[in-house]
């Protein structure tokens, strides 16, 4: 009879049982040994770390290989529809240093991308000449599907110069010129997110999105025009089947070339009439929005896209002209709604809303949350859902469980697999179960040990990592995700001063511990972001050296925040704020995944914390602040922070500390910014909420003070959050914007007969 396995066996095994679907692990160690010493040319007295883990990428990849190739075999025989789809300091990430086992180089698909030129209007149509020439070379990285056999493709692009790029001016000694020529075509897939607050930086993104935009669609063409029957030779000319055959998602403005490139494609190219053209566009293109908020819907100057994508630019102002003529017939001598549903945006810069253009050339468009896309309709979009009220849609984000949960958090899966069984992975709301758990003393005495243990791991990274020491009893206060105003990190340090001050006036009082970390990047351009990050670490400098304050307080900023660190601070949250301004969020991933996870969430009703609290029922969350219904009546009345500043003495104290340079006692000024924005320009009204925040943060350390209740309260939020399941959000898209129906069909091993 065969011995109990340990809780620690236990949770390696749901894991491996359940991700990888491993049939032979004594063929998977051989396989690691043939690769360490044939592939790697080590052996163990020599291996590194880095070795094993190549070692282990190949043959993990070896057994995704052959059912990759099947995968695409598959594809091809049934043809099915495509679908596409301190003070911060920024450093150079080279993570393709030692290379990467995982993806596949396909040189021999290597594609021509042209910037610059001019047009030429010809007999035949017009023709974009002069152009300079950049290569697009893919490289695909296998995507496996949860035991089903199914490796999909993503494929990326890398930028390359053309093997004669300059070579005149090289064979003359213009060495210099010549490399100097061959790095501005091969930075457009170097750099990620270029500072585009100057002409350089923005003239660079634009090549970047063009760029991807222009080798996807000629591959996905060449795709289409070849036959299910394996010949290479084209053979679909016929454009009338290719949007039952092609989905492209524009996820957010950043594919909006996609539009204009794909009619450039038929009218230019495959010499289509430009109604038959568009009407392939349309019912092909569909549009995510992602954002409210102005200054983040990308706006490009008319000058920048008549210089870098001349062509373009005209179909633009085809696409207007077309697309207004069809306003001015719905709302005959409306002018003024001609000038803002304009594509094109007159001014001192004249601009062409990439918004706009996605909206006229999409057959869908849809929010990320259910109050993001009733706000799209009722405010940014609002006259182009009076014009086409049926391509509106919702679609609330998922996030994957089989990387949220099982992988990262594999105590708590086994935990849960042991009441409800493993099918939850593949199916979430199952976790609906859990509910006749919530009295069950057991189940919640093993999830409160699954939730210290992580926070012990977490604790003892935090300490080997950034040399800090966290009282892992604490309650664990976290906030991660991008720096920006509108997510308000600084209502979070308002919080976070007022509880020291507080601490500093009643040293003797009992104070429930609690430990903030607030992690997360700014873009490269934006100040105010980096300044918020300056005061975190600036609060934590003071917070954390104070002997008054002991282990009661502790305030980390976490830096370089990615996915892998994500993976280990998420299981490990007690509480996850999501305190964004209502009607600001799109949705937020981020706080489904700290649900998932065992985390409470202190939060507005913004983004999908709507359907969170909808799910789990209002009186386990803890709601505060204004809806979106009062940001409206305030932004009617007018915002004034003096009234609050006058009227709340705690938040006055801290905004004078601020100012005093009582955390920054070397440079006085250094938050001057910070105190000026929140006092005269603050558009995400911090201190209106303020009051009510800090009230909720009371209620947050009360509930604290009673484990078993925290956990109770714990459980139903993990047994609710099965709709936020990526499974859910995807098969909507397929059903209700690709025209495919979601399949759980497991395909054949390689080794198994068809």
């Amino acid at each position: 009879m065969s011995r109990p396995l340990s809780d620690q066996e236990k949770r390696k095994q749901i894991s491996v049982r359940g991700l990888a679907g491993v049939e032979n692990v004594t063929e998977l160690k051989k396989n690691f040994n043939r690769h360490l010493h044939f592939t790697l040319v080590k052996d163990r007295n020599v291996a590194t770390p880095r070795d094993y883990y190549f070692a282990l990428a190949h043959t993990v990849r070896d057994h995704l290989v052959g059912r990759w190739i099947r995968t695409q075999q598959h594809y091809y025989e049934k043809d099915p529809k495509k679908i596409s789809g301190g003070w911060q300091m920024e450093e150079a990430d080279d993570w393709l240093r030692y290379g990467n086992p995982w993806e596949k180089a396909r040189p021999e698909f290597t594609l021509p991308v042209h910037f610059y030129g001019h047009v030429e209007h010809t007999s035949q149509g017009a023709k974009w000449v002069d152009t300079q020439v950049v290569l697009a070379m893919p490289y695909d990285t296998p995507v496996p599907g949860y035991r089903n056999n199914v490796v999909n493709t993503m494929r990326l692009w890398s930028a390359k110069a053309p093997n004669d790029f300059n070579l005149k001016d090289f064979n003359v000694g213009g060495y210099i010129q010549a490399v100097l020529d061959r790095n501005l075509a091969e930075n457009i897939s170097r750099v990620l997110y270029p500072n585009d607050n100057f002409f350089e930086g923005k003239e660079l993104r634009l090549k970047q999105e063009y760029f991807v935009v222009a080798a996807t669609l000629q591959d996905i063409i060449r795709r289409f025009k070849s036959s299910k029957f394996g010949c290479r030779d084209p053979v679909r000319t016929n454009f009338d089947a290719f949007p039952d055959k092609v989905a492209i998602q524009l996820n957010d403005t950043h594919p909006s070339l996609a539009i204009p490139e794909l009619m450039r494609i038929l009218v230019d190219l495959e010499r289509m009439d430009w109604d038959k053209a568009w009407d392939v566009t349309v019912r092909t293109c569909a549009y995510t929005n992602h954002t409210v908020l102005p200054e983040a819907l990308e706006r490009w100057p008319v000058h920048l896209l008549e210089t870098l994508l001349p062509r373009h630019l005209q179909i633009i102002y085809e696409i207007n002209q077309r697309f207004l003529n069809r306003v001015a017939a719905t709302f005959p001598g409306d002018v003024d709604r001609l000038r803002r549903m304009s594509l094109v945006e007159e001014g001192a810069v004249k601009r062409i809303n990439m918004a706009h253009l996605c909206i006229a050339g999409s057959h869908a468009v849809n929010g990320v949350a259910r109050i993001h896309s009733e706000i799209l309709k009722k405010t940014i979009f609002k006259e182009f859902y009076e014009l086409e009220p049926h391509k509106f849609q919702n679609k609330t984000n998922g996030i994957t469980p089989r990387r949220w949960l099982v992988l990262c958090n594999p105590g708590l899966a086994e935990v849960i697999a042991e009441r409800i069984g493993e099918d939850f992975i593949s199916d979430l709301d199952q976790l609906r179960k859990l509910l006749s758990f919530v009295d069950d003393e057991a189940f919640i005495r093993d999830v409160a040990k699954v939730k210290q243990e992580n926070k012990l791991k977490f604790a003892a990274y935090l300490e080997r990592e950034y040399k800090v020491h966290i009282n892992p009893n604490s309650l664990f206060d976290i906030q991660v995700k991008r720096i920006h105003e509108y997510k308000r990190q600084l209502l979070n340090c308002l919080h976070v001063i007022t509880l020291y001050n507080r601490i500093k006036r009643e040293p003797n009082k009992f104070f429930v511990p609690r430990t903030v970390m607030i992690g997360g990047k700014a873009a490269p351009g934006y100040h105010m972001a980096k300044m918020i990050i300056r005061l975190i670490t600036a609060i934590g400098d003071v917070v954390n050296h104070d002997p008054t304050v002991g282990d009661r307080l502790r305030v980390i900023f976490l830096e370089n925040y990615r996915v892998s660190l994500a993976e280990k601070v998420i299981p490990a949250a007690d509480l996850s704020e999501q305190i964004s301004t209502a009607g600001t969020e799109a949705s937020g991933t981020g706080n489904m995944k700290f649900m998932l996870n065992g985390a409470l969430t202190i939060g507005t009703m913004d983004g999908a914390n709507v359907e969170m609290a909808e799910e789990a029922g209002e009186e386990n969350f803890f709601i505060f602040g204004m809806r979106v219904e009062d940001v409206d009546k305030l932004d009617q009345r007018g915002y004034n922070a003096q009234e609050y500043y006058d009227r709340i003495p705690e938040l006055r104290q801290v905004i004078e500390q601020l100012s005093s340079g009582f955390f920054s006692p070397k440079q006085p000024d250094l938050f001057k910014d910070i105190v000026n924005m929140l006092m005269h320009h603050d558009r995400f009204k911090v201190f209106a909420d303020y009051e009510d925040y800090i009230k909720c943060q009371e209620k947050v350390s009360a509930l604290y003070k009673n484990p078993r209740e925290w956990t109770r309260m714990v459980i139903r939020n993990i047994a609710t959050s099965g709709k936020f399941s990526s499974d859910r959000t995807i098969a909507q898209y397929a059903r209700e914007i690709w025209g495919v129906e979601p399949s759980r069909q497991r395909l054949p091993a390689p080794d198994e007969a068809i």
